[in-house]
């Protein structure tokens, strides 16, 4: 069902951008948050379980405590925290003490607002542009939580899974329930047995099971006739740019390095273009650049200043 609004293509695009920045800043604090209260989840259980008399800190959530500096501790005011508009304003600094803001705020506000737009001047105010921005904002999610944190989190990942078997059922715009379902399975299954035979043969587990349901959430929303591309096409990209990270980035080889990303960034074929395809460009290309204008960044820096406390809070 198209929704028309009586707008125009431009007038269209200028709204998704609107609106997307307004969600990419929710998705700042999804990224910036969702990992930190994992962390503290983990840290819990594990005293519990170990017997350890555990003294609880202060909680945070997706929507308290209020946004502040990371620096000074001061609370974002809301005049400084219009997306896009009041990084420019403030030259990507606090507007109190004046540190550094982390560059990822901008890049993911942007990136939401140009997925948003092309979504809205290609299909409308529609079920499929909906369905679409999902599938596209967690996918923004997932791979800047992998990049900063390496960790893919079941929270977004699981959801993702039943969420494109329900639209292939009730919907089917990118694939029908058979191969839908084929493609979940496929798609943690193909990866899970790389896994283990690498572990029988090293002994050492050469993947995250994060890897595997985000590969069976691609699988569940596109079919499995898009796996096998999505697995070597991300394989040979995360190769590419592992081998120039070691050369010209000092990354250390024995260290982990996040694979997700590159399965989110290629994940689309020519029948699911509605999915992925406007994840694709503008997200590598805004990495490709800041990797040519940062190249003393190394990969996991991306995304936070040079102060590590830069990326503790949203």
């Amino acid at each position: 069902m198209v929704f028309d609004l009586g707008l125009s293509a431009t007038a269209l695009a200028l709204l998704g951008i609107v609106f997307g920045a307004i969600i990419g800043s929710f998705l700042n604090v999804v990224i910036i948050r969702l990992p930190i209260m994992l962390k503290a989840e983990w840290t819990h259980e594990a005293k519990l379980f170990l017997g350890i008399e555990s003294n609880e800190e202060k909680s945070i959530n997706i929507v308290s405590p209020r946004s502040q500096c990371p620096d000074c501790g001061t609370p974002i005011k809301a005049l400084h925290n219009i997306p896009l508009l009041s990084y420019c304003f403030l030259r990507g600094r606090c507007g109190h003490c004046g540190s550094l803001i982390s560059i990822q705020y901008p890049i993911i506000e942007l990136l939401t607002g140009f997925v948003t737009a092309y979504f809205f001047t290609v299909y409308g105010i529609s079920e499929k542009t909906l369905l679409s921005l999902l599938f596209s904002y967690c996918l923004i999610v997932l791979a800047t939580i992998d990049m900063r944190e390496q960790i893919l989190p079941d929270q977004i990942t699981l959801p993702l899974i039943w969420i494109g078997l329900g639209v292939s059922l009730f919907f089917g715009y990118w694939a029908t329930p058979e191969e839908s379902i084929l493609g979940a399975a496929l798609g943690y299954l193909s990866l899970w047995s790389v896994m283990y035979l690498f572990k029988l043969i090293t002994g050492k587990e050469g993947m995250g099971y994060g890897d595997f349901k985000l590969n069976a959430a691609i699988g569940a929303w596109l079919g499995w006739q898009m796996i096998p591309t999505v697995i070597l096409i991300s394989s040979f990209a995360g190769a590419v740019l592992g081998l120039l990270a070691i050369a010209f980035y000092g990354h250390d080889s024995r260290n982990p390095f996040a694979f997700g990303p590159f399965k989110r960034l290629l994940s689309y074929n020519d029948k699911t273009d509605a999915c992925t395809r406007a994840f694709v460009v503008p997200f590598a290309s805004l990495f490709g650049s800041i990797l040519i204008g940062r190249p003393s960044l190394t990969f996991t820096k991306i995304f936070a200043k040079s102060n590590p406390s830069a990326i503790v809070v949203a």
